[in-house]
């Protein structure tokens, strides 16, 4: 590949000629965490003495978040012995578990287990720099550095040798500072789904229940079973290829393929006779339901074309005049509703939803006009989850775009002379 001027190759890609490239045992000392023996004794754990933490602690960290602030847990002072004490502002890096290979920079003094590493004595090098170019790299360190079959692992010897760019310190700040500023708007948009998450759930408790009326509505609502206002239809699985008699290319619905908050995520390519199809396909304003498997989960038809049931889902097609489909998909998707599913699974060989639940009267009906109004509610607050969740998504991309252009010099921030000076 040819290198343009200014640039060259070294262990990392291309850099710019002014960048070094170091090891991260370079930077410091590179130490491992301690677990006091045997886990879960009283006379180390469940203390007050200092955070205690765990590989486990820092899923529960969101991945834009750069910096610990707390744990989940506290050592006794007896454990703090038997562990390692690491100072507010330490690197560390995950060396096992599910985090592994993702960085991070403590904000508080604590003791940590054996399942994280850090850069102790840290000579050189800004420290969130340096964590956002590891954690590019996790997926790497995971399935190809990392040794180990059942349970892989970084070892202090490996995670020595890591390399990083080494632009200027001046440079490595701007970047860092340039990226964390992407970090806490998507930490703000986060909180910001997470709020509207709930507000919608609030609603749905008071709009689908009757104890919150929409204005102008007084009528008495009417308790019905399922089966009353719906039929309900199972679906095919279909042929991987087709023939004579299945010439139908359809995309049908498995029990995995619908989310827990009611979307679409993927279909199966399968061919279908034109009987099957006629019987299988999705209409606009159906709503369909994973009846085995991964019971419960449900998705309003959106009127997408060529979309059919497999035999693990139920179409229920919504009766005229007697149920809203966006309606009956909203009392579906709700907690209560989900909760009510559980007591009516049997079991066998797979979870199945049974029958009983189409068939008691748990269902309490609002007159066809205040469906459609409680639905639009429902479905506004819907749609602005889904453009909030979207930006996050182009947020998310957009800073790795950033970190591509950044961490590898081929956008500068700072001018080189500048970064030297």
């Amino acid at each position: 590949m040819e290198v343009k001027p200014g640039y060259k190759t070294t262990a990392v890609g291309i850099i710019p000629k002014d960048w070094d490239v170091k090891r991260l045992g370079e930077l410091g000392s590179i130490v491992r965490g301690g677990s006091p023996r045997p886990a879960g004794d009283s006379r180390y754990f469940n203390g007050d003495f200092v955070p205690w933490l765990t590989v486990a602690a820092l899923t529960n960290i969101s991945d834009y978040a750069l910096e610990v602030i707390e744990t989940v847990g506290f050592l006794t002072e007896e454990g703090s012995k038997h562990s390692r004490t690491l100072p507010a502002d330490t690197l560390i890096i995950a060396n096992s578990g599910a985090t592994l290979g993702v960085a991070k920079v403590l904000g508080i003094t604590c003791c940590a287990n054996d399942g994280i590493a850090a850069i102790v004595n840290q000579r050189s090098g800004d420290k969130p720099f340096i964590c956002y170019f590891i954690n590019t790299k996790t997926k790497t360190l995971r399935e190809v550095v990392a040794t180990g079959n059942g349970q892989p692992n970084l070892n202090t010897g490996l995670i020595r040798t890591i390399v990083i760019p080494f632009p200027p310190l001046p440079e490595q700040r701007a970047i860092a500072a340039a990226l964390s500023d992407v970090d806490a708007l998507l930490v703000g948009l986060d909180r910001l789904i997470a709020k509207k998450r709930d507000f919608k759930q609030a609603a749905m408790q008071q709009l689908l229940t009757g104890q919150t009326r929409l204005p102008g509505f007084s009528e008495a609502w009417e308790t019905v079973a399922l089966i009353e206002i719906i039929t309900k239809t199972a679906g095919f699985w279909g042929l991987e290829k087709k023939d004579v008699a299945h010439q139908n290319h359809v995309g049908v619905i498995r029990a995995g393929d619908i989310s827990p908050d009611g979307k679409l995520t993927a279909t199966a390519t399968r061919y279908f006779s034109d009987s099957e199809c006629a019987k299988a396909q999705c209409k606009i304003g159906d709503v369909v339901i994973t009846g085995s498997g991964s019971v419960g989960k449900v998705w309003w038809c959106d009127g997408r074309a060529d979309i059919a049931a497999s035999n693990f889902v139920r179409i229920l097609r919504p009766i005229s005049k007697r149920v809203d489909g966006r309606y009956l998909f909203q009392l579906l998707l709700s907690e209560a509703t989900q909760r009510l599913m559980v007591e009516h699974i049997a079991t066998g060989v797979m979870a199945n939803l049974s029958s009983s639940f189409f068939t008691t009267e748990w269902l309490h009906l609002p007159p066809h006009s205040e469906q459609r109004g409680i639905a639009e509610v429902l479905c506004d607050m819907d749609a602005e989850l889904a453009a909030l969740e979207a930006r996050r998504d182009k947020t998310r991309d957009l800073k790795q775009a950033m970190m591509q252009e950044l961490l590898t010099g081929k956008t500068r921030l700072v001018k080189p002379e500048a970064a030297h000076a």
